[in-house]
C-alpha cells in the first residue's frame, strides 16, 4: 500500500491514497475522525472516484463506436495508482494517464486530475478531466465519500439527517437486483426537505435522486457539529449505506448506471457527457466543518 499523502490547515487535516486518488481519512482540529471505519465486515471503501462510469452497465459492456469494451461497476480509476504531481502543506494533486491497460476497455487519450485543499475548516476537491484525443471523449464521473455515521460528536446514529438545500418534490430511481435502474419509480423518503437516516431505508440500496435541485446538503445531528457537503452544478445524487455500518455515502453524481434492458452506445447512456477535442470538463466537491 502507498504511504498516504497528508495535508492540513487549522482546522482539518486529510489523507489521500495515491492508488486511486482516495481521500482515506478526514479529521477535524481535535484529531477526530469524519470518514468511515472500513469496517471490512460492511465495505472497505474510502471514498473511491467514479471514472470513466458511474454504476453498473448492462452485462458489465461498454458500447463505443460499435465496440463493446468490459467495464466494471464504477470504472477503472478507482482500481489505478495515480501520480503525485504537486504538493504543499495544505494542497495535494495526483493524476491519471490513459496507459495500455485503460485504452483496451476505454479507448481514449486523458488526463484525470484530481487536487485536493484544505482552506480552514473546508476540503475543497477539484476534478479535471482532459480529452488529449482528436475524437469527442464520452464519460461519466461520480463522487463516493463515506462519513462516520455517527459523526464523533457524541450524538446518537438515530439522530443524524441529510438536510437538503432545495426542495426535491420528484420520485426516486429504483436499483433492481443487478445493479441496473429499474422502471418503476422509488416513492421519496423526505419529510420536507429531511431525510431522517435509518438503516431500514437501505435494504434495496442506495436512494438516487435522478434529477437534483440543491447543490449542497448538511449532514449531522441538528444540535451538534455538523459537515456541509456542496456539490454546485451536479445533476444527480445518490446516498448509500448498508444496514449496520458505521458510514453514509453521500454521492454527487454526473452519470447513472444503465437503465434496465439499455442496448445502446456508451454516448446515448443517461448522464454521459462529452469532452471535445483537447478539451476539458470540471466539477467540485467541497466538505466544511460546522460547529
Amino acid at each position: 500500500m502507498p504511504d498516504l499523502i497528508e495535508i492540513s490547515s487549522t482546522g482539518l487535516s486529510a489523507a489521500i491514497n495515491p492508488f486511486g486518488a482516495e481521500l482515506t481519512h478526514l479529521r477535524d482540529a481535535g484529531g477526530r475522525e469524519l470518514m468511515t471505519d472500513a469496517d471490512p465486515a460492511y465495505w472497505t471503501g474510502h471514498a473511491p472516484i467514479l471514472f470513466p462510469i458511474v454504476g453498473r452497465l448492462n452485462g458489465d459492456v461498454l458500447s463505443i463506436g460499435g465496440t463493446d469494451y468490459p467495464m466494471k461497476q464504477h470504472g477503472f480509476a478507482r482500481r489505478m495508482p495515480f501520480e503525485v504531481i504537486a504538493r504543499d502543506p495544505n494542497r495535494a494533486v495526483f493524476r491519471l494517464t490513459d496507459n495500455a491497460e485503460t485504452r483496451a476497455v476505454y479507448p481514449f487519450a486523458f488526463a484525470l486530475d484530481l487536487a485536493f485543499r484544505i482552506r480552514g475548516a473546508t476540503l475543497e476537491i477539484e476534478a479535471r478531466i482532459e480529452n488529449r484525443g482528436e475524437v469527442a471523449m464520452p464519460a461519466s464521473f461520480g463522487w463516493h465519500p463515506a462519513f462516520a455515521w455517527p459523526l464523533p460528536y457524541g450524538k446518537a446514529r438515530e439522530d443524524h439527517r441529510i438536510l437538503f438545500a432545495a426542495d426535491e418534490p420528484e420520485s426516486l430511481r429504483a436499483i433492481v437486483p443487478g445493479g441496473l435502474i429499474g422502471a418503476a419509480p422509488r416513492p421519496s423518503p423526505l419529510d420536507g426537505r429531511t431525510l431522517h437516516l435509518r438503516d431500514d431505508l437501505f435494504l434495496n440500496d442506495a436512494l438516487i435522486w435522478d434529477q437534483v435541485r440543491s447543490g449542497r446538503v448538511t449532514y449531522g445531528a441538528p444540535t451538534g457539529p455538523q459537515l456541509d457537503i456542496a456539490f454546485p452544478g451536479t445533476s444527480k445524487l445518490g446516498i448509500w449505506t448498508k444496514p449496520g455500518a458505521h458510514y453514509v455515502c453521500i454521492e454527487p453524481w454526473h452519470g447513472i448506471a444503465d437503465p434496465q434492458g439499455f442496448a445502446g452506445a456508451f454516448s446515448d447512456k443517461p448522464g454521459v457527457f462529452e469532452i471535445a477535442p483537447y478539451g476539458d470538463w470540471t466539477c467540485s466537491l467541497d466538505v466544511t466543518l460546522r460547529p
